[in-house]
């Protein structure tokens, strides 16, 4: 068995603005003037008109762009076993902006769940993807533990490491399902790591508080590592770690060095990194991340998904020769911070602007890499 070249020299974080169609039928759905049957036949539309786009581009893994979901990880949150949904009134407080306010919580105990619909949706996405590789994304595991997420987890669980093994083996046989299925590539999306950037760096001079923050670092990585443990070796899996982003706003600041010793822990086969602004502070922590790790690719974010504006050319391949003083090149890709419509609201740019970043990615790793 042959593991994929992924993460590739230009690839993409996974998710595409929503073409006006889409979002009005989700809403004629809300107000029960559609039925869900009908909007799949909307989503599978979209999906395979935004699929033909993307490899026309030319990219080589394509997403179905998120299409099907209101949010990056809730959805498939609610799809596991021992998951519910409930309305979580304070909302997130992103930098400029309001978010919604559902939420998931704990209902009983964690656990793989064999109707799952994103195995049908990635069912769907493998056929209409080709030739190409279907790229499936789904949201960490530590997002469970975040927003109040897992309080309750006592009421189900004898102590917290049970609740991580049972957590981490949901994700595992998840993960194992969609090879199954004929995935090679999958990403998992955390916004837990910027979080503890932020609360790492805060609780410092806060003994008992800083020893909190570094307890839920170090659960992140056995429960991550749990749910890599014994996959299959031609499965590609990756890990984009999120700062935040909803209408082109932002959740947490702060460069990687609070983190990077944990970050260098897991058994990830590459990491996508934001460095798109100052926010994420300078590249030296990637040496680190990479740790070394010949299989490892990092992926570095340097052009933005929350605003139009193209980057400047010489800028980029500038700071990706800086990068190739921590990490070897080969070692080295590039994408966009993110995706471009992390819940169905999406970024604050055009669908015209979202290709000419995709355009300009490839312009840029075609001449840096010549592959």
């Amino acid at each position: 068995m042959t593991k994929l070249s992924a993460p590739y020299r230009y690839d993409i974080v996974g998710s595409f603005l929503r073409p006006q169609e889409l979002k009005d039928a989700r809403q004629q759905v809300r107000e029960g003037k559609l039925s869900q049957e009908d909007l799949a036949k909307v989503e599978d539309k979209w999906i395979s008109d935004l699929i033909a786009k993307e490899k026309a581009v030319g990219l080589k893994a394509v997403t179905d762009g998120e299409f099907r979901r209101s949010w990056w990880h809730l959805d498939f949150l609610w799809g596991l076993k021992g998951v519910i949904k409930y309305d979580y009134q304070q909302s997130y407080k992103f930098h400029g902006a309001k978010t919604r306010t559902d939420n998931a919580e704990l209902g009983g105990k964690v656990a793989y769940n064999p109707d799952h619909p994103f195995f049908k949706h990635f069912l769907f996405t493998k056929q209409a993807a080709g030739d190409a590789v279907a790229k499936q994304t789904i949201p960490s595991p530590t997002m469970l533990f975040r927003d109040n997420r897992s309080d309750n987890w006592p009421e189900f669980y004898a102590s917290w490491d049970e609740y991580l093994a049972d957590l981490g083996k949901a994700y595992n046989e998840t993960i194992k399902h969609f090879y199954d299925l004929g995935c090679r590539y999958l990403q998992i999306d955390d916004t837990t790591w910027a979080f503890l950037i932020s609360k790492l760096n805060e609780s410092q001079d806060k003994p008992e508080e800083h020893a909190k923050y570094v307890h839920l670092a170090e659960s992140a990585v056995t429960v991550i590592n749990a749910a890599l443990k014994d996959l299959p070796e031609d499965l590609t899996v990756t890990t984009h770690i999120c700062r935040g982003n909803f209408k082109s706003t932002f959740l947490f600041s702060g460069g990687y060095e609070p983190v990077a010793p944990y970050l260098a822990q897991l058994n990830y086969d590459g990491f996508f990194l934001e460095y798109d602004s100052d926010r994420s502070g300078d590249l030296a922590p990637i040496k680190q991340i990479w740790n070394g790790r010949e299989e490892v690719k990092i992926v570095l974010g340097l052009v933005t998904s929350k605003f139009g504006k193209l980057e400047d050319k010489d800028a980029v391949i500038a700071r990706l020769k800086e990068a190739s003083g921590y990490v070897p090149l080969e070692n080295l890709c590039l994408s966009p911070q993110c995706g471009f419509a992390s819940t169905e609201e999406g970024n604050t740019l055009t669908e015209e602007e979202e290709w000419n970043k995709l355009k300009f990615i490839k312009e840029v790793a075609d001449e840096v890499w010549g592959e």
